[in-house]
């Protein structure tokens, strides 16, 4: 089992130290689960209030003053250096080794590379490429003339289907599909009548892509998905999409067909984009949002149809209030009937 002292983590995370240098630290463990010997972590300042009741022997956070009963470990990115940590004391345990299992199969024309391994009932069709020390894990597809790029991680039963392309270092999670046909049908006479699609999907590198998640072709050119960007599970991105560089899109999201997705723009789970629009650079879209027009750069909107995020809580905040108004319109309402029946009488 590896063990750390705080001074040693403290010189490989190039943070600073508050407190007895010489704890050992032999595990990592969330801030409420932590146990003596354990080293934990806190992001926000919302949960400064662990740091007086968690059982960890240290605690990595950033550079701000605070007062804790453990030992601290101060840093400019706690989360990153949390998962630095976790590097340490738990490395993986299962590194498939290199070479094409003998139950995959894999077609003369395609082109494996070294240090690849190709697990258990692969399939690899004609023209593929899999770039090196790359990992498909049992039961991947991998059509014609598709690439996989350079130390990919492909969970069991991903698809990439033909022509399609994944950069380096990606990782698709189990049931991922690739280049799925677009949902495109012309209705005449009375039915409807399948529409080509005939384009590819293009994935940049860095790339990593949530378990059941699908990405549909293009039905021409390409449907994009940019450098580092993250997709959570069951996500459903429509044909010809475009998304940006370091995107987070968060799960059971739906982005229909030929929306545009600037760089670092984030969208909240559960959230619809409908087709043909453009979402700026750094925008932010809450959970289960509807987002029916473009926004612009560095946008947070909220609700369905979505808003500016101060207007849908102002709105949310007269709802709460609806009973009350209710009742004070029904009162004001008695009033005045009965200032009208006294002035009546009084004409009368």
């Amino acid at each position: 089992m590896s063990t750390r002292t705080l001074a040693e983590l403290a010189d490989e995370l190039g943070g600073t130290l508050v407190g007895d240098g010489s704890v050992v630290i032999r595990g990592v463990a969330g801030i409420r689960e932590a146990q003596p010997g354990d080293i934990t972590f806190i992001a926000n300042s919302r949960y400064d209030g662990y740091l007086q009741e968690t059982q960890a022997s240290a605690v990595i956070c950033s550079q701000e003053d605070r007062a804790s009963s453990v030992p601290l470990l101060k840093v400019d990115n706690p989360y990153l250096a949390f998962q630095k940590v976790v590097r340490l004391f738990r490395p993986e345990l299962y590194k498939p080794m290199p070479g094409v299992h003998s139950t995959a199969v894999v077609s003369p024309a395609a082109r494996i590379g070294e240090g690849a391994s190709i697990g258990p009932h692969c399939v690899i069709e004609s023209g593929a490429r899999v770039g090196s020390n790359t990992v498909l894990m049992a039961g991947c597809y991998i059509g014609v003339q598709a690439v996989v790029g350079a130390e990919c991680l492909l969970y069991p039963n991903v698809t990439v289907r033909e022509e399609c392309q994944l950069g380096d270092r990606c990782i698709l999670h189990p049931g991922v599909v690739v280049g799925a046909d677009g949902f495109g049908f012309a209705l005449d006479a009375g039915r409807y009548h399948k529409i080509p699609q005939v384009g590819i999907v293009l994935i940049g590198s860095d790339v990593e892509i949530g378990a059941n998640t699908t990405i549909d072709r293009a039905t021409t050119d390409a449907t994009r998905i940019g450098n580092g960007t993250k997709i959570d599970n069951l996500v459903q991105i429509g044909h010809n999409v475009v998304i940006g560089e370091h995107c987070i899109i968060v799960a059971q999201v739906g982005i229909s067909g030929s929306s545009h997705l600037e760089d670092y723009v984030v969208v909240g789970g559960q959230a619809g984009i409908i087709g043909h629009i453009r979402i700026g650079k750094g925008a932010q879209v809450g959970g289960q949002a509807g987002v029916s027009k473009s926004l612009p750069p560095g946008a947070t909107v909220w609700g369905t149809p979505a808003n500016p995020l101060n207007l849908v809580k102002r709105i949310n905040a007269y709802l709460q209030r609806l009973p009350q108004l209710f009742e004070r319109a029904k009162r004001l309402e008695a009033r005045v009937e009965k200032l009208e029946q006294e002035k009546k009488e009084t004409v009368g």
